[in-house]
């Protein structure tokens, strides 16, 4: 009986933990007037509001901040080549190459 009940709450834990899991989303679109804006979130519905972002160009973070109240970020497009991370911890990191991000 009793590795019946362990046995049952082993599966509910699982089902739990497996229930609240999320992703990490993040798209980026060229404004055309030389900005960038990135919206971050999770699939789960949640707010990206306070995530790190940054900006590697040439191996180099050029600009970290975070996400703002509406789970976005607008910065200046970088010259040559560049990439977005949204930086929600381990396993949640998004990457974008600038030259996915189109208008």
């Amino acid at each position: 009986m009793k590795k019946i009940t362990l046995l049952t709450v082993s599966l509910l834990m699982l089902l739990i933990s497996t229930a609240s899991a999320h992703t990490a989303l993040m798209s980026c679109f060229d404004e055309g007037d030389g900005t960038i804006t990135c919206e971050g979130g999770f699939s789960d519905g949640s707010s990206a509001s306070g995530v790190e972002f940054y900006i590697e160009h040439k191996g180099n973070v050029i600009l970290k901040t975070k996400m703002n109240e509406y789970s976005e970020v607008n910065f200046k497009k970088p010259e040559g080549d560049y990439q977005a991370v949204f930086n929600a911890g381990e396993g949640h990191r998004v990457y974008i190459d600038g030259k996915d991000i189109v208008e």
